[in-house]
């Protein structure tokens, strides 16, 4: 069975230290993206293509910073995607999926922890199924290393992003 995320009920956002005092969060607005599952609608395929030049944390000044060479190179470098490699069942409606994330034209492998829920009918008829699934990266492996040293020690991006895709999908006819 093949769902599409719907865009207009997910988000797929991310979360850094600023300072190493607080988190900066952001979320980006234009991607796409398959499951697919089996009979029992446990998953067996995820794929995901994000467009960089949409990332958005609501300061107009920090996402065009983002968009630059400095971190997503979004003129050059113009989607991020992620494609599922395995997927393991970790419990009744838990899954590890494994995959491959490419930022930057740089591939590298990360395990997604998920847990989905129950299909649903909407009110137009169409079968939904939603899934929430994070992640933790080091953003340096994605050549992603730009940063301010800070007067007090420290620095002003953290290294570790976490990665957030909390997705509603629609059942495709």
């Amino acid at each position: 069975m093949q769902w599409n995320i719907d865009p207009s009920h997910s988000q797929i956002g991310f979360a850094v230290k600023h300072m190493m005092i607080s988190t900066v969060r952001g979320s980006f607005k234009t991607y796409q993206g398959t499951i697919e599952t089996d009979d029992q609608h446990r998953p067996t395929n995820v794929s995901v293509t994000i467009e960089a030049a949409s990332v958005d944390t609501g300061d107009a000044q920090r996402d065009g910073h983002l968009r630059s060479a400095d971190f997503f190179n979004a003129e050059s470098s113009k989607e991020l995607t992620f494609q599922s490699t395995s997927i393991e069942q970790t419990g009744d409606q838990n899954y590890t999926i494994h995959g491959n994330l490419t930022i930057n034209g740089i591939t590298k492998p990360v395990a997604l922890k998920a847990e989905t829920t129950s299909t649903g009918k909407d009110p137009w008829g169409n079968t939904r199924i939603a899934a929430e699934a994070t992640t933790t990266i080091n953003r340096e492996e994605w050549n992603i290393t730009w940063n301010a040293a800070l007067e007090f020690g420290g620095v002003l991006v953290g290294k570790d992003v976490k990665l957030t895709l909390d997705v509603q999908a629609i059942l495709v006819s």
